[in-house]
């Protein structure tokens, strides 16, 4: 159940008694207490001003109680959610490999029009035999880019060590499907005001995953996007498999904005346009689409990263896509 309450009332004796956590708003506090409570003590019908009875713990990202979708600003420019049918385009290599090549990836980013920049610095790897990531010297790169070429960087947190190196460098924190449940990093997250896009664990259902966000939403950070990029299921001829039946789920029961990685879930370059084009159709807030240079020289994915050539004509396709279902790529 969610509560809004006055700000006269006696907030910790309340947050005590409903087992909550609170938020402050401008003219009143927010108490979340577990959606198993129903119903207002009648001791405190005169501090509440208004309650949401839950049916199940996704409650700040639930429509019952903010239908509209929760807008993000990143920048003047750069807005999605709310009601601006905007679908943003995110791009960049898996990796930062070296300082020349996300150079010429956050050129190209200008050149495309696109505005925000990805890349990792810490990867969560499945081998420890295969490149890990440049770390801090990578983050170092990545705001040389943003300061040279006027980019926003999205990149990714791996586990609770680094956090705080990645909230101080990037401008929109990315926590990755193997970190979903990373309770050291949600906590971080949640108490800073930058957005972050937290991805789908490959083997969560999507309750979990929106259990994940509330983490997050009830320190206080609204800033949340949702990014689903595959689910593992028997299949293996693909890496894994997209849950666009999920993100109907998604976009009908919660408020938050829905991101798309195809690159992950397709595991191969020849299926990520075709990919990305069914994941706008779908009306979806923002996509997240891995470019190289050269994919075959990259360190790590390299079999699904586009290279320069394949982006520019699936980004040239896409306008009218989002056109016919009411969107704009920005």
């Amino acid at each position: 159940m969610i509560l809004h309450v006055q700000k006269k009332a006696n907030l910790a004796a309340l947050q005590d008694f409903y087992r909550a956590y609170a938020i402050e708003e401008k003219d009143y506090y927010v108490l979340i207490t577990p959606s198993s409570l129903k119903e207002v003590d009648e001791s405190h019908q005169a501090d509440i001003i208004a309650s949401f009875p839950m049916d199940s713990d996704i409650q700040l990202a639930s429509r019952k109680y903010t239908y509209t979708t929760r807008e993000i600003k990143f920048s003047d420019t750069l807005t999605i959610g709310g009601s601006t049918n905007h679908t943003m385009m995110i791009t960049g290599p898996c990796s930062v490999e070296s300082e020349e090549q996300i150079d010429q990836v956050a050129k190209f980013c200008v050149e495309q029009g696109v505005q925000v920049l990805r890349a990792g610095c810490y990867k969560p790897r499945t081998s420890p035999y295969t490149f890990q990531g440049l770390g801090h010297k990578g983050l170092i790169l990545l705001a040389k880019m943003r300061d040279k070429y006027g980019l926003k960087i999205i990149t990714e947190v791996k586990d609770a060590t680094h956090v705080e190196d990645v909230i101080e460098f990037a401008d929109i924190i990315q926590i990755g499907a193997k970190a979903m449940y990373d309770h050291g990093i949600l906590r971080a997250c949640s108490k800073i005001q930058k957005p972050i896009v937290l991805k789908r664990g490959f083997g969560s259902t999507l309750q979990e995953f929106v259990q994940s966000a509330e983490f997050i939403l009830s320190g206080g950070n609204m800033n949340v996007a949702l990014c689903e990029r595959g689910i593992r299921t028997y299949e293996t001829k693909t890496r894994f498999t997209l849950d666009l039946c999920g993100v109907a789920y998604l976009k009908e029961h919660t408020n938050l904005p829905i991101i798309l990685d195809p690159s992950h879930a397709m595991g191969y370059a020849y299926g990520v346009a075709d990919l990305t084009r069914a994941c706008v159709a779908m009306g979806i807030d923002g996509l997240l689409i891995e470019t190289h240079p050269d994919p075959s020289v990259a360190k790590s994915d390299a079999s699904q990263q586009l290279n320069f050539e394949q982006f520019s004509a699936l980004k040239n396709s896409l306008d009218k896509v989002a056109e016919s279902v009411g969107r704009k790529m920005i």
